[in-house]
């Protein structure tokens, strides 16, 4: 048996490794990555301390990009929430619309409010409006249940600064700014297909109303110390737009302007997602904060509730850095990128292949990201033009497909809207598995211009 042969076969059983060490033995995911990356090294004949020394390297290489970019983004969403700009801009949107543009209104605020927050917490926190709002509007739970998390995930899986974008625009040395760029224009048209288009077409699979009465009674947020007014709508739309806009703005000047010139290094610095992110919670801090009246402990408090759930998804992002670097010391990534020029699979579709199985066998996407980035980074050696940007939405939006028991998500949807695991079936996972199957069809379409 050939040396690269042998290393192949090494890395896809490291890769098995991983998913019957979550599957089977119910390992937490930082664990059993980093026990399938330091087997790996191991069985590759790399010796213990070398093996360490690159799983540290990789751990530390994949956080210094997307750590700032998490913390900071978790900083600024827990503003949002605590200070009631989120709910702001979700009483904005809906406000007393006919009951036929719910769907279509409660779907651009989750996307909008979904951008700086883990899913998780933005969806708990819009879980009693969206009981409030069938209660009022007479409607069954899931017309407007099922659009706002279609909103929630749109931001959750194709736009940074979430933790599986991120780690791709890492993984792959992709541009923060284009990125949300070809998220959008990819994320805006699913939103709508998968949100009030999805609704509305799904509603004869929605069974039985759940009892509006036993919906879960609303967080009561603090009370400012010293109370002005409320939070500003478009204070709270800035703050929500704030970090997409300037580095949008940095990477069209970065673009356009000369290296080494002042103009170009406003431009670089807009186009930094920590800057960028770390503008926007210092405006959130003042004009959300300050500005009503809370206190500098509320606003402590308020930014850092949302970082004990982000402590398990840094550990994952560094483990999946120290595997893809073990792919690199072991030389299976430069026989992936020899290899892959004579395959005829197109390298986005790959990506998209690798992320969504690992998603259906793993759970998470996040982990299914961080396992992938290893086994797709190669493509961009073997390919000299394809955008990394696009490898990034097409990894993110595999890790999306085919929702179902074993992904914690899953069992979010089904507990607080009351459903039936079937019922959770014809919904969410249709919902999501749409999503992703249409991210990959846009992201396939945008490669022919881009």
């Amino acid at each position: 048996m050939s040396t690269d042969l042998q290393h192949l076969l090494l890395g896809a059983a490291a890769v098995v490794v991983l998913i019957l060490l979550i599957t089977k033995a119910k390992l937490h995911p930082f664990l059993a990555l980093g026990l399938a990356a330091i087997g790996l090294g191991l069985a590759a004949g790399i010796g213990p301390a070398a093996t360490v020394t690159h799983f540290q390297d990789g751990f530390g290489d994949a956080l210094k990009s997307t750590g700032p970019t998490i913390g900071l983004g978790t900083l600024l969403g827990g503003i949002l929430l605590g200070s009631g700009g989120a709910d702001r801009i979700a009483t904005v949107f809906i406000g007393a619309r006919p009951v036929k543009w719910i769907p279509t209104a409660i779907t651009a605020a989750a996307l909008l409010i979904g951008m700086p927050h883990l899913f998780d917490v933005s969806f708990v926190m819009l879980v009693p409006l969206v009981y409030a709002v069938a209660k009022r509007t007479g409607t069954h739970l899931l017309y407007v249940g099922l659009p706002m998390a279609a909103g929630l995930y749109i931001s959750h899986g194709l736009l940074p600064p979430h933790p599986s974008p991120t780690l791709a625009v890492s993984a792959y040395h992709a541009n923060t700014g284009l990125t949300i760029l070809y998220g959008l224009m990819i994320g805006i048209p699913i939103a709508i297909l998968s949100g009030p288009l999805l609704t509305k077409f799904a509603s004869r699979w929605f069974g039985p109303a759940p009892d509006l009465d036993k919906g879960p009674v609303p967080e009561t947020a603090p009370a400012p110390e010293n109370q002005r007014r409320p939070a500003s709508f478009a204070l709270a739309l800035i703050t929500v737009l704030l970090p997409p806009v300037l580095m949008l703005i940095g990477t069209l000047g970065t673009s356009n302007t000369t290296k080494g010139t002042l103009p170009y290094s406003v431009f670089e610095a807009c186009d930094s997602s920590v800057l960028s992110l770390l503008a926007a919670v210092i405006f959130a801090f003042f004009a959300l904060g300050v500005r009503s009246g809370f206190g500098l402990g509320q606003l402590q408090k308020m930014a850092s509730k949302g970082l004990g759930p982000v402590g398990g998804i840094v550990l994952i992002l560094g483990a999946g850095g120290g595997l893809k670097e073990m792919l690199t010391a072991t030389g299976i990534d430069k026989i992936i990128s020899d290899y892959a020029v004579d395959w005829s699979i197109p390298p986005l579709l790959l990506a998209w292949l690798v992320a969504a199985l690992l998603r259906i066998c793993l759970g998470s996407a996040t982990v299914a990201v961080a396992a992938a980035t290893g086994i797709v980074a190669p493509l961009i050696g073997a390919y000299p033009g394809l955008s990394p940007e696009l490898l990034v939405l097409a990894t993110a939006s595999g890790a999306v497909m085919l929702s179902h028991v074993n992904d914690s998500g899953f069992w979010l949807f089904k507990e607080y809207f009351q459903l039936s695991v079937p019922q959770t079936f014809r919904t969410w996972t249709l919902m999501l598995s749409l999503q992703s199957l249409l991210s990959l069809g846009g992201v396939m379409l945008l490669s022919t211009f881009v």
